[in-house]
């Protein structure tokens, strides 16, 4: 449909499995190697969790790739099989032959013999179930002695569970608690962050030989938001965005289409995914609708009737719809014309921290030298709320920048300092006009990466900061040992960061923002839209 319309040689953005674009995440790679070293010698089980749509089997598949050819590998997808029906499953994955209408004690000799068979060719037998979930409790039982085959080194047949987080319930099942204690490697993936979305995107569409840049930035938070940052959820969404700038005849996508296109996908999904839509989306959905739908029939229809038609009929695509901007009152306006400088805004935000900005702290550079470190970033709703602290907004008013003070969040309320003055609006007022940008300040409390060996107050400090934001006990220490290096990889891995026990300008960075004990709040964060 689009295909032509924007260049590519293939539909970017399609649900169907193609290792061609095959997309690893640093949580995919992680997930590899976690699980390659939990199946190691002496291994049996392995267990890989996820939410639908996060890459499960991508990790899966992309481990089969990588084995080496001493590895005879079986993968079974959808089992909803008896307890023989497993076992004859297995048998025909690895083409093992068996009796006509076997028993169990048959098909689990032939097994056995077939695992023996290559133990003594120097060869690991490894079994991958997908959509694990799904076995019966007397299923993943008799899965579990099945693998009681083993030499004194290891065990003759590995075995790793793909499945979603029902899987984990399951296991803590009274009757299966030996299984779950044979399990050696457990890791669950997570969805992408809005740094993988991004690149996530850009491989898809410039793998379909695209124009990487299509998707706008701010299109792109909207969606990774929106999506919760679940691969086959952005599909979804990307997708359908082409489909109505195709509609539209628009060869650039812009921030409403992708908005548009996101309500559609996401107003179909389970509850679990859905977050609360942007109102300015609403009168826009139907329409979209209708136009993906005649869009489609047109691409069917078309061929069928075009030869009986006259040439010069053709159907012309719909234009674009604006999206109405809403307007700020008169009195918040008249403000905004006169906060056309940022240096104001950063006195009264540094005043609401109780301190008097300098000239260089006015300019906002996080090298410059300051009581607060103060940063320009780009980000949502969902970034400001995670900080839970005041920060400048720089709006774009008439194709002006305008520079407020967000000083108090309370639902679909929030107050902002403009050139001195306080006015309280609703957040959807500056939704029009804000597009990511913001700056925030905070103190700084470390000036040096931390890692394993080092020593001194910096150290405890770090110390301190995790074990109150990981909620663990207290340590009187200030060396950097295995146990600190244990809570910073704690800490990385909770905060979706790279995973390497090193407390670095990014880690420590973090850590600080999330551990400002006299920081001013934005207060009462009771509600809030995405």
């Amino acid at each position: 449909m689009y295909q032509e319309f924007f260049g590519f040689n293939e539909l970017p953005f399609s649900i169907v499995p193609n290792s061609r674009y095959l997309f690893l995440s640093h949580r995919h790679r992680e997930a590899m190697t976690y699980l390659q070293s939990g199946l190691g010698d002496g291994g049996g089980f392995a267990m890989l969790t996820g939410e639908v749509g996060t890459g499960k089997t991508t990790v899966a598949k992309a481990m089969l790739a990588n084995l080496p050819d001493t590895t005879r590998c079986g993968f079974i997808l959808n089992p909803t099989f008896s307890e023989r029906e497993l076992l004859e499953a297995i048998c025909d994955e690895f083409e093992v032959s068996y009796p006509e209408q076997a028993t169990l004690k048959q098909l689990s000799q032939s097994l056995g013999e077939y695992l023996l068979e290559q133990e003594a060719q120097g060869c690991q037998v490894l079994l991958i179930i997908d959509e694990a979930q799904h076995l019966a409790p007397d299923v993943l039982e008799q899965l579990r002695l099945l693998t009681n085959l083993e030499t004194e080194q290891r065990k003759l047949l590995k075995v790793l569970l793909v499945g979603q987080p029902e899987l984990q319930e399951k296991l803590q099942m009274p009757q299966l608690r030996q299984l779950a204690q044979r399990i050696t490697a457990r890791y669950h993936i997570l969805p992408l962050d809005k740094h993988e979305v991004r690149q996530y995107i850009q491989f898809r569409l410039e793998c379909a030989g695209g124009d990487a840049q299509l998707f706008p930035d701010s299109g792109i938070k909207w969606l990774a938001t929106q999506t919760h940052g679940i691969p086959r959820l952005i599909n979804l969404v990307c997708d359908a965005a082409l489909k109505a700038a195709y509609q539209a005849g628009q060869k650039t996508l812009t921030v409403e289409c992708v908005k548009q296109a996101t309500a559609q996908i996401m107003s179909f999904q389970s509850t679990v995914y859905q977050a609360s839509t942007n109102k300015s989306t609403v009168p826009g959905l139907v329409s979209l609708a209708v136009g993906i739908g005649l869009s489609v029939l047109l691409t069917l229809v078309w061929p069928l009737f075009s030869a009986n038609l006259v040439d010069s009929w053709y159907p012309l695509p719909p234009k674009a719809q604006p999206i109405e901007q809403v307007q700020i009152p008169q009195t918040i306006m008249s403000a905004l014309e006169k906060a056309s400088e940022r240096e104001p805004a950063v006195t009264a935000l540094f005043g609401l921290w109780g301190y008097q900005a300098s000239v260089v702290d006015t300019m906002c550079q996080d090298d410059a030298p300051s009581q607060l470190e103060c940063e320009t970033r780009e980000g949502d709703w969902d970034d400001i709320a995670e900080l839970k602290m005041p920060v400048i907004l720089q709006l774009e008013v008439n194709g002006a920048a305008r520079y407020v003070v967000l000083s108090h969040w309370r639902g679909d309320w929030v107050d902002v300092l403009i050139d001195g003055q306080q006015f309280q609006i609703e957040k959807q007022w500056l939704e029009s006009y804000w597009h990511g940008q913001y700056a925030l300040v905070w103190k700084r409390m470390f000036h040096r990466t931390l890692k394993l060996g080092m020593q001194g107050d910096d150290v405890a400090e770090l110390d301190n900061k995790l074990a109150m934001l990981l909620k663990m006990p207290l340590r009187s220490d200030n060396q950097f040992d295995q146990e600190l290096q244990h809570r910073v990889e704690l800490f990385q891995r909770w905060q979706h960061m790279n995973v390497d026990g090193v407390a670095g300008n990014r880690t420590l960075q973090k850590i600080e923002e999330m551990s400002q004990e006299d920081a001013p709040k934005l207060e009462e964060l009771t509600h809030v839209d995405a």
